[in-house]
């Protein structure tokens, strides 16, 4: 790394930062589910109280297309740096709330009310945090590394996914399933309230981008809504681009513990031990592909791995299926996470590139919050209806082979938008 490129270290570790506390809190959700699900929505029915868990973890997403209309429009006119700080204190108080509720035998349906509404709140900052980090990262790269350095969004909140999964193989060595179950997952919950005062001091003496204060006029909310609004072609064509990166990254990250223990009937350990790899790999293989898409172009790369998901997702799924084992997921799981990251790498530095720049932020986040609230979020509770629906453990393969299908045409479509590598 050159001199200009170490230079840009501690901005990248500044605004990385917060991704990861958001990723994390959401992990953290998606693998105590059934555990969670116990605590706040007890039921006769398993299948129906799991549903309600995975449901309110969906629901938080639902807030993230409105978190991306007023706070992207708040950042595209205050400041990259402003709006950084002000999602992580909104996501902030949605953790600590989720964290310190007492479980339905103790206040009753006060439980379940409080713990979607910290659901949402934590929606409504993610909303943006992702557009915020990755714009800011398109706009401090240095020339011809733009996919490398916005791949480091994706990548720090792969560490969150390794950092959760190991915590909670820990955890699981630790502590009796009955304990874990009992009160041992909101371990993990206070483990994310005690990171909070570090990064907020990170993120303090962030610096705002160049490129954001050169620009002579900063448009306010009504006029950004306007122009994110005569921009809805971009905007909808960017939601069926995010929907293969969203759902196959909540497939292969949050809704692997669940999957593994309720449809494959594997131990927990080992479902968590796969995630800790899948996140490991993730966070290797981003940044190479990023900086491949510098090379090469991004929209081969999302051709190329839309297409081999497509092929492969459902063949995948049920050799998986056909004969469970944890060596058998593994395989499947770094499979899905080199088809995931090889897309993302591409995908989301072309997503900052193809929105006009006086709406970067506010475009980027809608379009990817839209995905995420309509396919991502609610991809563990889609997977679990179709196995049950289906009666078929494979399901999850298809509904995998949908998004690259919405992934495909997405690209197909973008002909001619967009940079496609590096600066020119």
């Amino acid at each position: 790394m050159g001199q200009s490129g170490r230079s840009k270290l501690l901005p990248v570790i500044q605004v990385a930062s917060g991704n990861f506390l958001e990723m994390y809190d959401f992990m953290v959700f998606g693998y105590y589910a059934s555990a969670i699900a116990r605590t706040f929505f007890p039921a006769q029915n398993e299948f129906a109280s799991l549903m309600l868990s995975l449901t309110t973890f969906g629901a938080g997403f639902l807030m993230r297309p409105l978190g991306a209309i007023f706070l992207g429009a708040y950042i595209d006119h205050k400041g990259r740096r402003a709006g950084l700080l002000v999602t992580l204190g909104l996501m902030s108080v949605g953790t600590l709330s989720i964290a310190c509720v007492p479980g339905y035998e103790s206040i009753g349906l006060f439980a379940p009310v409080l713990v979607v509404i910290g659901r949402l709140l934590q929606g409504f900052s993610a909303g943006v945090e992702l557009g915020g980090v990755s714009v800011y990262l398109s706009e401090i790269a240095t020339p011809g590394h733009k996919g490398f350095y916005v791949s480091w969004q994706s990548a720090s909140q792969q560490l969150a996914v390794v950092f959760t999964a190991s915590l909670g193989v820990l955890l699981s060595t630790w502590l009796p399933p009955e304990q874990m179950t009992g009160w041992g997952w909101r371990i993990p919950l206070l483990v994310g309230c005690m990171i909070i005062p570090l990064i907020f001091l990170l993120r303090r003496s962030l610096q705002e981008t160049e490129d954001f204060k050169s620009r002579p006029h900063h448009p306010g909310p009504s006029e950004i809504m306007r122009s994110v609004a005569a921009n809805w072609r971009i905007v909808l064509t960017g939601v069926l681009m995010v929907t293969m990166t969203t759902v196959s990254f909540y497939m292969i990250t949050a809704y692997t513990p669940t999957f593994g223990s309720a449809a494959l009937h594997l131990a927990p350990i080992d479902n968590l031990t796969v995630t800790f790899f899948v996140g490991l790999s993730n966070f290797c293989l981003l940044p190479v592909m990023g900086a491949l898409s510098d090379r090469v172009g991004r929209r081969p790369l999302l051709i190329c791995f839309t297409v081999l998901a497509l092929i492969t997702a459902f063949p995948a799924m049920s050799w998986l299926a056909s004969a469970p084992s944890f060596t058998r997921l593994l395989t499947v799981e770094l499979w899905l996470s080199f088809l995931y990251a090889s897309y993302n790498g591409a995908m989301v530095v072309f997503l900052t590139e193809i929105m006009p720049s006086e709406v970067r932020t506010s475009g980027f986040s809608l379009a990817y919050s839209l995905a995420t609230a309509i396919f991502g979020g609610f991809t563990p509770a889609i997977c679990t209806y179709l196995i049950h629906a289906f009666d078929s453990k494979a399901m999850p393969g298809v509904w995998l082979s949908f998004a690259a299908l919405c992934g495909l045409s997405a690209a197909l479509i973008t002909r001619g938008h967009g940079q496609g590598r590096g600066p020119r």
